[in-house]
């Protein structure tokens, strides 16, 4: 290392890379996440990989990001002074990192969508998002969209997490699961899975912090201790499992009844294709999400989803049926209105009682489920366990993340459609909803 007066200086850096850290050092993939469990090593070698960036491409432009700037300080800025502190000058005024060189690692934080508004239209060459899983998809989007610049030099983003967390979905869905959308390409995104056990120095040093570990209840042991992705503290529906609740298309039965459960937002039409046997157990045969529909594009969207069913009714929220004061006619009436839309009815839109109703249905320990899954539903099966419980009633499911919440609902709606208080009539010994009193009651409610 050269110093500021033109004298070379040698500095020693101490500490070993276990086999996973060498892994994430070694990562050209655009997009890299090291996570699992806690305790893995995977803050130093974040430090560690910034560091070697910049010693190696002069001016290199670096941001490390966290939710917020205190938890920042404490756990990065303090720790790169203590390992790094003669190849570094640091100015908190400045909120940067800076090397002799010209490279310089910027100090971010992100506790909410407003806080991204300062990141628009900058330029990172490397950004590094520690406890990836604290931040939105659409935090995350933002600053992907910064990861650019002129100089020749790698673009790379490292993230680091755990399970859990607004963020758990989309962290699981692109690096554990690599489930990729339109635009996304596999080969930009490579998961290195940690376990406390990768960190050797840790367990020596501190044998204690694995029994406390061990200690925890199980879904946090489950998270914290093995890094498993499928289990978290917050779920909001423990009780959904994949090889219990969802089946293959085949296995669905024929003689059915069926009817759609839609929840109806600009930024996303979620559409559940469900069915009742004669046992009363219900299907979820298919799924249509899709995003940017006007409410008569959705449902002409809805009318050629349900082509070759015969619908009953169509269940939805019960703001459909207030007026617009622009138009002046309601959500309904403009979705009724198109031709092969089926009958609509306002959901009872209970949040807790519907949620409990879901719950009966998905049963659990020594109840049989009630409610089975094509497997056609990724965006269901996706989002059910991705819902967190909501931080101020225990008993409700979290508004946040909003991209997890769309299925979901519609789902609610289904459920309590089966069960709020109505006009029925008995056919070929299914109860189903009089669809002809249940339109004219829908009427009276404009």
């Amino acid at each position: 290392m050269i110093g500021e007066e033109g004298i070379k200086h040698e500095l020693r850096v101490i500490g070993v890379p276990n086999e996973k850290q060498k892994q994430f050092f070694a990562s050209r993939t655009r997009f890299t996440a090291y996570g699992g469990a806690r305790g893995g090593g995977k803050s130093w070698a974040l430090r560690r990989k910034l560091t070697a960036m910049c010693l190696r491409y002069a001016g290199i432009r670096c941001i490390i990001i966290r939710r917020s700037y205190d938890e920042l300080k404490v756990n990065h800025v303090t720790p790169f002074l203590r390992e790094y502190g003669a190849l570094i000058s640091y100015r908190d005024s400045d909120k940067c990192l800076c090397f002799s060189n010209g490279s310089r690692i910027f100090l971010g934080y992100c506790a909410s969508d407003r806080d991204t508004l300062r990141y628009q239209g900058q330029e990172y060459d490397v950004i590094a998002i520690d406890e990836a899983t604290q931040l939105s998809e659409y935090q995350f989007s933002i600053f992907k969209a910064c990861l650019r610049g002129v100089g020749d030099f790698p673009r790379r983003m490292y993230l680091t997490c755990n399970p859990g967390g607004i963020g758990h979905a989309w962290v699981k869905r692109l690096f554990v699961d690599r489930e990729f959308r339109e635009n996304e390409r596999a080969e930009d995104y490579s998961f290195i899975p940690a376990q406390v056990f990768d960190n050797q120095v840790l367990c020596r040093s501190d044998p204690e912090y694995v029994s406390s570990l061990r200690s925890l209840p199980q879904k946090l042991k489950d998270a914290w201790l093995y890094g498993r992705w499928d289990v978290f503290e917050g779920q909001f529906f423990p009780e959904f499992d994949p090889q219990l609740h969802v089946c293959a298309p085949n296995d669905i039965p024929r003689d059915l009844k069926y009817f759609l459960a839609l929840d109806y937002g600009f930024d996303m039409l979620a559409v559940l294709l469900m069915a009742i046997d004669a046992e009363g157990r219900l299907w979820c045969v298919s799924e249509l999400m899709r995003s940017g529909l006007t409410l008569s594009a959705a449902a002409e969207a809805i009318s050629e989803f349900r082509m070759g069913y015969r619908i009953e009714y169509a269940v939805a929220s019960p703001d459909l049926w207030n007026r617009r004061q622009d138009s002046g006619r309601s959500g309904f009436e403009v979705m009724q209105g198109i031709c092969g839309m089926p009958p609509m009815i306002p959901a009872d839109d209970r949040r807790v009682a519907g949620w409990r109703m879901l719950r009966e249905y998905l049963g659990g320990r020594d109840r049989e489920p009630k409610l089975f899954i094509s497997s056609r539903c990724t965006e269901l099966i996706r989002c059910l366990p991705a819902l967190l419980c909501d931080s101020q009633r225990v008993e409700d499911a979290s508004s946040e993340p909003h991209s997890v919440t769309h299925a979901p609902e519609a789902l609610r709606y289904a459920v309590m459609s089966r069960n709020t208080p109505c006009e029925v009539v008995q056919r070929n010994e299914f109860t189903l909803f009089d669809t002809k009193k249940a339109k004219r009651r829908s009427n009276l409610l404009d």
